[in-house]
């Protein structure tokens, strides 16, 4: 299971994600997908945990608490979706 973090301020980083989950156990990864033209940070990120027990832990204290001045949006990541290959197709 992954955790899906949102409304992240664009100033935190991968470490800081790290760091705030750890509290609830054993960070495994932290992910903050950034823009593909600008590099900028998109807003949100993903957090695995070594447990699903841990990972419930955080959700439940998490969702909706403030962190650098935003409110969190907390949860189970949905699986990501096939959005096709994308362009335009060429018969």
């Amino acid at each position: 299971m992954s955790i899906y973090v949102g409304n992240l301020s664009y100033e935190v980083t991968e470490e800081d994600l790290k760091q705030a989950f750890s509290e609830y156990g054993t960070v495994k990864k932290a992910q903050l997908p950034t823009d593909r033209e600008t590099g900028r940070a998109r807003g949100f990120g993903f957090v695995e945990m070594s447990s699903d027990a841990e990972e419930t832990a955080a959700i439940e204290a998490l969702d909706g608490s403030e962190w650098m001045g935003r409110s969190l949006k907390v949860n189970k990541a949905k699986p990501k979706e096939d959005r096709g290959g994308g362009g335009r197709n060429r018969y």
